[in-house]
């Protein structure tokens, strides 16, 4: 079969089910399918950068989406001004007062000659920063967290429009790549990953704890939209009788509608990422990364820096991560760091990227769109394969009970046979790199 018409069916199979959702149980359900099939496909393009052009393993994924959905909050909500009073300026000064630590420690290791003498003054200089930093930030965060503690706590942000936010977020993945990048890409691959899964955790452990960030578990909600609100639109009489026209009600309607906008404004970033992508691919960088991928040794000895190239497809790959990251916290319209795990934000979005076509970019947005899909649809049909199972048992059977109870565990069943499956039969992926 020619591949463009392969693609076309597999694109359309997809579609076809987000559809058949929305005949059979509602829009509301295969727009909100539509809309993170959208981020996901993001998501694995990102992946995609890393792994499938240079081959680098990177299970820290969840830590650059968690700082996309950090910059929604930075750069959207607006500035709580008494916290500012209270200790803003305190936090502002023991960051850079971190800042110049670390910059001077660097500076004596690079300036003075080795021996004792320079490492007990790489010592003093970190140790004693330390302290000073402790001195000033402590207070200045208890101040901060001790305004209205139950309705901010924290600093707030910029008061921005959330859609400029999106670039932000890939800003801040990608300076996170980069400190990253400076001591972890010189490892083997096996402690690459292991050296991102642990930073990874580490983000997230700071999002959780530094309330005066993020609120930490207390989660910032009320984030400002892109779109109108539905209660906006329902008070809109203009709005109201063109629903009416289509025969629906107001509360329905502009349900939908707000989702068809993120949908149309989620797709354009979609499409531009996916074009830059391909552009990537099929230039001479794209060609020279996917050389460095399949022998280092080779494209060392042509003279290639091989580090520096992977720092790049790091970054760029992070920072596509943290502008999906910034795009779903816009879309929940809330920042909740505790629901950052990496099943869902690391496994899952590496499952699509191997179902779809690993080093293919079409492949990576077709395993968005499809495991994102599988992942949402396979607990209800669980539930039903379940209760057809357990029909002829008796109502109090600790057996019935169990099996339906378990359920929701189809999801993780059907991943892992997912992925199998592709493995087995069509181990390069669905649409295999050409």
């Amino acid at each position: 079969m020619n591949s463009a018409l392969k693609n076309t069916l597999l694109f359309g199979i997809v579609g076809v089910m987000i559809a058949y959702t929305g005949f059979t149980q509602s829009w509301n359900t295969a727009l909100l399918i539509l809309n993170m099939g959208l981020i996901s496909a993001i998501m694995a393009l990102g992946v995609n950068l890393q792994w499938g052009f240079a081959g680098l393993f990177n299970v820290g994924i969840m830590g650059f989406v968690a700082l996309g959905g950090l910059a929604a909050v930075l750069v959207s909500m607006p500035p709580t001004t008494e916290a500012w009073a209270a200790g803003g300026g305190g936090v502002i000064a023991a960051l850079l007062m971190g800042a110049a630590t670390i910059w001077a420690a660097v500076q004596v290791m690079t300036r003075m000659k080795p021996g004792h003498l320079r490492t007990v003054a790489v010592l003093v200089l970190i140790v004693g920063g330390f302290f000073v930093y402790r001195a000033i930030f402590d207070p200045a965060v208890d101040a901060v967290e001790a305004v209205n503690p139950a309705g901010t706590g924290y600093l707030g942000g910029l008061g921005l429009p959330v859609i400029l936010a999106w670039p932000v977020g890939g800003l801040l993945a990608a300076g996170a790549a980069w400190i990253i990048g400076k001591t972890a890409l010189g490892l083997r691959s096996d402690y690459l990953a292991i050296a991102t899964l642990g930073i990874a955790e580490i983000i997230i452990a700071i999002l959780k704890n530094e309330d005066w960030l993020s609120r930490g578990v207390k989660n910032v909600v009320g984030l400002p939209r892109p779109t109108p609100y539905e209660i906006d639109l329902q008070n809109d009489p203009a709005f109201v009788e063109r629903a009416a026209g289509y025969g629906m009600d107001a509360v329905t309607a502009s349900t939908l509608f707000v989702k068809i906008a993120y949908a149309g404004l989620f797709a354009v970033v979609l499409v531009l990422l996916l074009w830059l992508s391909q552009r990537a691919l099929h230039s001479p960088w794209g060609r020279m990364m996917r050389a460095i991928r399949d022998n280092e040794v080779a494209a060392e000895a042509m003279g290639k820096d091989v580090t520096k190239r992977h720092l790049q497809v790091f970054i760029l790959g992070s920072a596509v991560c943290g502008i999906a990251g910034a795009m779903m916290t816009t879309l929940d319209g809330q920042l909740t760091p505790g629901t950052y795990q990496p099943l869902r934000f690391t496994f899952l979005v590496w499952v699509m990227v191997i179902v779809g076509g690993s080093g293919n970019n079409l492949g990576s947005v077709l395993g968005g769109f499809l495991i994102w899909f599988l992942w949402v649809q396979v607990e209800p049909m669980g539930l039903f394969v379940m209760e057809l199972v357990t029909s002829g048992m008796a109502d109090g059977s600790p057996i019935k009970a169990h099996l339906i109870e378990s359920a929701a565990h189809m999801r993780l069943l059907t991943m892992g046979l997912v992925l199998l499956l592709v493995l087995r039969f069509s181990p390069r992926g669905l649409i295999p790199e050409r």
